[in-house]
């Protein structure tokens, strides 16, 4: 079973889900970043692909895809750092970037790569569904790696529905239809939270954008499984100490009652 599956099927509170870039802060710090969010509670990780024209992605993020980029950080690297990433993470960790890069590579390198190394799913924001579907489909699910789409407040029922009927892992509810990192008031989207629940979706509905703290994890979750976080985790990078204190402490922020494993 993929460990996307393993994690909802097993956990019965709020799921914790934590984005970073690859090759930030320092080139290098991929796999112990991973580590440190396993270590400290995060339940799974969505790794960024540095890309130079992140449209989604706000300031921060931008930033530090820019850092990535900067410290010499490929796709083709970020395959080579994640070589020996199942002797230590255990939980479900996901790409998540842009075609471009992808395509470059190729959809199925780039898919028996992440297959290779461990990886349980693939976010890309900019894949067309019907593409998906026509072409891709099939090779994700005969290497059994999740594909996983974005709904937000505007979608529609009939579409929301066809974006759930081929999603696998969750369903990643984007809080408002802006670039990460703005600050808006998830208690405002109550309705559209409450909307996917009596959707009764297939998939399980985690909630990205907007979350940085305890408050707008709990707002955020409230009526879905789970909270993605990304601009304020990457923050917190910026202005840490360490890598692995810096994690600590916002884990710390978000989860309060968190225990190392």
């Amino acid at each position: 079973m993929n460990r996307i599956d393993q994690l909802f099927e097993q956990k019965k509170e709020p799921v914790l889900s934590i984005y970073c870039t690859a090759g930030f802060p320092r080139r290098d710090d991929t796999l112990s970043v991973i580590s440190s969010l396993q270590h400290h509670g995060a339940d799974m990780v969505e790794l960024g692909i540095p890309f130079s024209d992140p449209l989604a992605d706000g300031p921060v993020i931008q930033q530090s895809g820019k850092q990535a980029l900067d410290n010499g950080m490929t796709l083709e690297l970020l395959f080579e750092q994640l070589q020996d990433l199942r002797k230590e993470i255990h939980i479900p960790v996901l790409l998540m970037g842009y075609l471009n890069p992808v395509m470059q590579m190729g959809m199925k390198p780039f898919l028996q790569q992440c297959s290779r190394v461990g990886i349980d799913g693939v976010i890309l924001p900019d894949l067309p569904l019907y593409e998906y579907e026509e072409e891709y489909r099939s090779l994700f699910e005969e290497l059994d790696i999740h594909a996983v789409f974005l709904v937000t407040p505007e979608t529609d029922d009939e579409r929301l529905r066809k974006i759930d009927a081929l999603s696998k892992g969750f369903l990643y509810a984007v809080s408002s239809s802006s670039t990460t990192g703005k600050d808006k008031d998830l208690q405002q989207q109550e309705h559209y939270f409450r909307r996917l629940k009596e959707m009764q979706l297939k998939n399980p509905v985690l909630v990205g954008f907007s979350i940085k703290d305890n408050d707008t994890f709990k707002a955020a979750t409230a009526h879905t499984r789970g909270g993605i976080i990304g601009t304020a985790y990457i923050r917190a990078l910026q202005e840490g100490p360490d890598t692995d204190t810096a994690t600590r402490s916002f884990i710390r922020k978000v989860k309060p009652d968190s225990i190392d494993a």
